[in-house]
């Protein structure tokens, strides 16, 4: 078989896991957990798990943070499948291990794509702990996981991307945090590669480019998940100051540990929208 129709089959066969694991479950929405927000599984009702090695052609994860397991279940009344962990670009070359986890969600029957990461703050005002509602993202990563040939089984050669972050579920999710008292800024994201955190130079650009915040992910799942038609929304979790901004020493560690310091904030966020959507 060739590699899209290896591809194929793979996003079948583990939507066809899925589906027997959901179990008559049918959620519209999944949620991608990034690094240090893996305490929101705990909140879900009755789960059922499958590893991600168990399947076929999901990704095997290596970072710390990243638990590598679907779970299928409720999120505050709600069904709702939650993804523990991401590949990231910096670890592979090869963007089908998340191309198949996202279109494999999507072939059991979820339209919503709810992202999450830890992310470095460019602005003074949106400080660490602290949560942002991704309005639009810059893709400085230097690669598209669309490229190459098309996969026309799961969308179009050429598609717009002026609505990535979808609008009227941003909305809603501003009125829940408005609601709820949680604070929350808004901004651009800008992916970097990795796994070197960036220099102050490149915060500086990234800064006059219009970037609010950046990171090492997230944006090649949204290309994913637009391709084939699903609406996304996402949050970041602030953990440090990008580079120069402040006399912090950036490591994963301490992305980890402040990490958890907007975690609960964040879980609140996300149960909160959960029932809104």
């Amino acid at each position: 078989m060739t590699v899209q129709e290896t591809h194929l089959e793979n996003v079948r066969r583990s939507q066809e896991k899925i589906t027997a694991l959901l179990g008559g479950l049918k959620p519209k929405l999944a949620i991608i957990l990034g690094s240090g927000l893996g305490g929101l599984a705990a909140r879900i009702e009755q789960p059922a798990a499958i590893a991600y090695r168990d399947l076929p052609g999901f990704p095997v994860l290596t970072v710390p943070g990243h638990v590598g397991e679907l779970l299928a279940g409720r999120l505050g009344g709600v069904p709702v499948i939650v993804l523990r962990g991401r590949k990231h670009f910096y670890e592979t070359d090869d963007a089908y291990p998340l191309k198949t986890m996202i279109r494999a969600v999507h072939a059991a029957g979820v339209e919503t794509l709810f992202l999450s990461n830890a992310a470095g703050s460019l602005r003074p005002h949106i400080k660490v702990s602290e949560l942002m509602l991704i309005t639009d993202h810059i893709n400085f990563l230097g690669l598209n996981p669309l490229t190459g040939a098309n996969d026309d089984a799961f969308g179009p050669r050429f598609y717009s991307m002026s609505d990535a972050w979808d609008k009227e579920l941003a909305a809603k999710v501003r009125a829940v945090a408005g609601h709820e008292d949680i604070p929350l800024h808004e901004g651009v994201y800008m992916a970097f590669l990795g796994p070197s955190f960036e220099t102050p130079a490149e915060i500086r650009l990234a800064q006059m480019l219009g970037a609010d915040a950046v990171g090492m992910s997230s944006v090649p799942d949204c290309l994913i998940a637009r391709h084939c038609g699903m609406k996304v929304i996402g949050v970041s979790c602030i953990t440090n100051m990008g580079a120069g901004l402040s006399d912090e020493n950036l490591t994963h560690a301490h992305t980890m540990t402040n990490a958890s310091l907007g975690a609960a904030a964040f879980e609140r966020l996300v149960v909160a929208t959960v029932r809104a959507l």
